[in-house]
């Protein structure tokens, strides 16, 4: 699959300087304004799709949310979506859930957008610091025509209630449809998490389930010295049960066709998941995944590597 992440081309060509934080000051904003950042998409084939935006100053119900973040990402043959919503600025209210889907929904998204003008604020970008996590919102939509539309605003709601409704909607309407299946994960039989380092630095873990429900983890790491170092670690039950419930929750099984975030890394890291059969699903640390979902690698490689 192309890259849909490629360097956002000409970024400082036409970017207009808005508002910028003086050296030394405490908080203050910083805020740009692309000119060349079109109003208007001529592309019908959208390649992905990110909102994330406050939308109410109030908790509500699912009728009047006041969160919502939305992910849609082509993943092979199938779609991988997340839905997000709840209370505005407590975790604790919201709700996510993921779908990988058969229907390719890009090109309801794409109706929508024009129908919503997501565009009208495409190329605006204003950051106040100091301000909390989710205190305002991001869009970020491609196409395959190379077309963007990106703006964020971390101080404030950068949609309306309405545009988050339509969109919660459209996302559980198409999670309601037929999903391509994904391995049981009671057939887990191994974790392998392999990570290399410039300068030849590596880990290594396999975490082999056993028929009594623990696991061994068997790890190798070498840094900057030659040295080798190997270790061997019984897990208990409980953790292999957590991290048979994190790989569920977070859909980490359905990422393996994700595109490429094209970000440059110090490491190259990767998850694979083998199944009963000799089934495997390879994860690999670089995909684009939503925010809310992405600590679901790092978790499990967390347990694999640093606390063993």
């Amino acid at each position: 699959m192309k890259n849909i992440f490629n360097k956002y081309k000409n970024c400082k060509n036409g970017v207009v300087v808005l508002k910028k934080t003086e050296p030394g000051m405490c908080g203050g904003t910083d805020a740009t304004l692309d000119t060349k950042a079109p109003k208007r998409i001529d592309s019908e084939e959208m390649t992905f799709f990110q909102v994330e935006s406050v939308l109410d100053d109030t908790p509500g119900d699912d009728d009047r949310i006041g969160f919502i973040s939305a992910f849609a990402a082509p993943a092979g043959e199938n779609t991988f979506v997340y839905l997000m919503t709840g209370e505005p600025f407590r975790r604790g209210g919201r709700r996510g859930s993921w779908a990988l889907l058969k229907e390719n929904i890009f090109p309801r998204l794409a109706a929508l957008v024009n129908e919503c003008d997501l565009a009208a604020k495409n190329g605006l970008h204003s950051t106040t610091h100091g301000l909390p996590e989710n205190f305002g919102g991001s869009v970020d939509i491609r196409y395959a025509s190379g077309e963007r539309i990106s703006f964020s605003n971390n101080q404030t709601r950068i949609i309306t209630r309405a545009t988050g409704v339509k969109i919660a909607e459209l996302f559980r309407e198409a999670m309601s449809g037929e999903r391509s299946p994904l391995p049981d994960i009671s057939a887990l039989k191994a974790i392998s998490y392999e990570e290399n380092r410039r300068g030849g630095g590596f880990t290594r873990a396999t975490l082999t389930l056993l028929p009594d429900g623990t696991a061994t983890n068997e790890k190798k790491s070498k840094y900057d010295d030659p040295t080798v170092y190997e270790s061997v670690k019984l897990v208990d039950a409980g953790t292999v049960n957590a991290i048979k419930a994190n790989i569920e929750n977070t859909g980490i099984l359905a990422w393996e066709a994700l595109p490429a975030n094209g970000y440059p890394f110090s490491k190259d890291n990767s998850l694979e998941f083998v199944f009963e059969g000799g089934r495997t699903i390879k994860v690999m640390g670089d995909r684009v995944t939503p925010d809310q979902l992405s600590n679901g690698f790092f978790n499990i490689l967390l347990e694999m590597t640093a606390k063993h």
